[in-house]
């Protein structure tokens, strides 16, 4: 049942977000698949495997999702994870930062009708007597992280998902833009760049809200109860989330480039904050609004846009009705304020290759059970794995370094500034970073990763029981999700600032599929209660997915060769290729892309040789050799990121993968090349495949071996 709402309160952080939108798994296959039999693990996996308990990764949970953590406002929960760590035998520290962020100081929605009759939403969440956190006193106002402060009164226009595209469909069939409030909804492109997308057609304000018709099959329409009474979605949910221009660059807005302390100099933060309003609002509230433009521009169903219409009983017009406006105020309070990364480090044998493995802390809410800290929940319960190994003498060949990161939720503040920080140490230094973050919002295995780890990655799914089914692996579960094929990194997450460095990166958790129970994402249900009620009742997916991790790091940081497959990205750049010749293709734009397949060429030649030595020193038990080639491994991603920033936005500098410029999330391959050609800009697509081409080559230059001329 739902009890009386609170009032809106003015925060103060006194106490003490991913970025990633959510998007649901599709329905497995039911036609009987092949199943890989579970992988008999070593002596050392078997004490890591057995040291995952479920009641502890629930009393984990229990701790982080009962004490407010909005970036910047609890430095308790900060060191108690690092206490954890240390308990666990890593040597722990906590990093600050001092950063720009804001919170949210008041904030108000009224749709006046033509009759003069006025609606005033809320913009709170349903307080619930079952679930004690929705009633917490300092519990977090629905808001945007960076959002602009300011009021606006207009007329309003549905725009859909809020993409270009959309906004282009919108001008192609004549609906007035400027000067009018855009009502998005969530889905596609992150949300900063719905709002970036409606201050550049004129608009002076954006609403977001969450359609359930994105829910997959458990919806109040499918006869499914609401939460907390059953599975489906809460009409009062709000999707909280940070505003900025993600594609343009991470981090503390104000010190692009390098790490937020004390006394940095502050650059000007506007081209990667809005210069509009915004606000998040919930489905229930957003229905008034739909309702009022039925009958007025373009019905939903004659838009012709994907995703334009949602699951609500109205017709997503566009609007704007005449008479009909909207006011709306949203008032922020611009702080520069310390954040703190928890740091904890196992010493390896090789000083020189180092893991890192990292999950962020913070969370809109006071609960975040699965965004973030099922993954924080698991990095406890791994650290305590690793701390077993290490208490029978084990020692890893490589440094672990554990990272939580402050911050993430507003533009993975935290983990950006900290790889500015350390970015000489971790040039030299570093084979890789794993990233799990959303560790469990569901039953259905998600990854991701640079291509050199999908061989390791998808063959330590087969240790590991998935407990969906009896006897189903992890890679079952993984392989029939997803056909066997492993994501390509775009951004979203604390992997970002390590990709965009040149070093190999890796994102796992476990998603919502279709008919799993709705993850209330960034709301206040996502809760200690919808975790142990719906999410993973028994932390039996928090288990199975925390084993994975382990095992996953232990072979990084303990193989005597890097286990990375280089032919497995020769493979992945001749697939990104084809799709850019089609692209290029299904344009007027004739592009000379030789440049490029040569590039390739040269990278498989010198992927193959490494491979070859790989083998040979391993036959041979070579260490100079092993030192020799783990060294390549180590550092030809560093090749992909020397050619320059890409245009308009210097951060992302891998010529293979970036968010899209305008999705924020979703990855694009070959960017600089391929947004080019999409944007028409021939002399840039060309300027691009010769960059493209040199970043590959350098890549290729740093995996060849150079054999010494014997002189007689």
């Amino acid at each position: 049942m739902y009890l009386c709402k609170l009032p809106f309160f003015f925060f103060v952080a006194l106490v003490s977000g991913c970025t990633r939108d959510h998007a649901f798994h599709r329905p497995r296959s039911i036609v009987k698949r092949q199943s890989a039999p579970l992988v008999p693990l070593t002596a050392d996996e078997t004490v890591l495997a057995n040291s995952f308990d479920n009641n502890t990764l629930n009393e984990w949970n229990y701790y982080y999702t009962h004490g407010a953590h909005l970036a910047g406002t609890n430095r308790t929960m900060a060191q108690w994870t690092a206490d954890r760590w240390a308990e666990n035998g890593f040597q722990s520290r906590l990093d600050q930062y001092v950063t720009y962020l804001n919170y949210p100081v008041s904030h108000s929605l009224s749709l006046t009708y033509p009759n003069g009759s006025v609606f005033h939403a809320s913009l709170e969440e349903a307080v619930l007597m079952q679930d004690e956190t929705t009633s917490y006193p300092n519990r977090i106002p629905t808001f945007n992280g960076y959002s602009f402060t300011g009021n606006a009164t207009a007329e309003y226009v549905y725009v859909g998902r809020g993409q270009v595209v959309d906004f282009e469909a919108l001008v192609n069939l004549s609906v007035p833009l400027e000067g009018k409030i855009a009502l998005a909804k969530y889905g596609g492109p992150f949300r900063g760049l719905k709002v970036k997308n409606a201050a550049l057609y004129g608009m002076i304000g954006c609403i977001l809200f969450t359609d359930p018709g994105d829910d997959g099959n458990i919806t109040e329409a499918n006869g499914y109860a609401a939460y907390p009474d059953g599975p489906a979605r809460n009409p009062t949910s709000v999707q909280r989330g940070s505003v900025q221009f993600l594609s343009t660059y991470p981090g503390d807005p104000t010190t692009p480039g390098y790490p937020s302390k004390e006394n940095s100099p502050r650059a000007d933060k506007s081209p990667v904050v809005p210069s509009i309003p915004s606000l998040p609002i919930s489905y229930a509230e957003a229905i008034p609004l739909l309702r009022a433009l039925d009958g007025f521009g373009t019905p939903g169903s004659q838009v012709n846009r994907t995703n334009w219409v949602g699951g609500l009983n109205v017709t997503y017009s566009t609007g704007p009705a005449p008479g009909a406006t909207l006011s709306m105020s949203n008032v922020m309070r611009d702080a520069i304020t310390p954040i703190w990364d928890a740091v904890g480090i196992i010493n390896g044998t090789n000083q020189d290759e180092v893991l890192v493995i990292g999950n962020h802390r913070d969370a809109w809410i006071v609960g975040g059970a699965a965004d973030p800290n099922s993954g924080s929940a698991i990095m406890v319960e791994l650290s305590k794995a690793f701390g077993k190994l290490l208490a029978t003498g084990w020692k890893p060949r490589r440094t672990i370094v554990l990272c939580s990161w402050d911050a993430e939720e507003y533009g993975l503040v935290g983990s950006t500034e900290w790889v500015e920080e350390y970015i000489d140490w971790l040039t030299e230094s570093t084979i890789a970073y794993l990233n799990i973050d959303v560790g469990v919002s569901g039953r259905s295995p998600s990854l991701s990763a640079t291509p050199e780890l999908n061989t390791i990655a998808t063959s330590i799914m087969k240790k590991v029981l998935w407990p969906t089914m009896p006897n189903e692996t992890l890679y079952d579960a993984w392989s029939a999700e997803n056909d066997g094929e492993v994501g390509v990194l775009g951004s979203g997450s604390d992997f970002t600032a390590f990709l965009h460095k040149g070093i190999s990166s890796l994102d796992v958790g476990a998603d919502q599929g279709v008919d799993d129970p709705v993850y209330h994402y960034h709301s206040d249900y996502d809760s200690y209660h919808w975790m142990s009620t719906y999410g993973d009742p028994g932390y039996h997916y928090h288990a199975a997915m925390g084993r994975y991790l382990t095992l996953l790091a232990y072979h990084l940081s303990n193989d005597e060769i890097i286990p990375y497959d280089l032919p497995s990205y020769t493979t992945a750049l001749r697939s990104y290729y084809e799709d850019l010749r089609a692209t290029i293709n299904s344009t007027s734009t004739n592009i000379d892309t030789s440049e490029l397949a040569a590039a390739i060429n040269q990278f498989e030649a010198s992927a193959n040789e490494v491979m070859v030595l790989m083998d040979q020193a391993s036959a041979t038990d070579d260490a100079a050799l092993k030192t020799t080639v783990n060294h390549k491994l180590r550092d030809f991603q560093r090749g992909f990121t020397s050619a320059g920033g890409l245009p308009d936005r210097e951060f992302y500098k891998h010529v293979v993968n970036a968010p899209g410029i305008d999705t924020g999330y979703a990855p694009t391959t070959f960017p600089g090349i391929t947004e080019a050609v999409e944007a028409g800009n021939s002399s840039r697509a060309t300027e691009w495949v010769r960059r493209t081409s040199l970043g590959i080559r350098r890549a290729a230059d740093i995996l060849m071996i150079y054999t010494p001329v014997q002189v007689s």
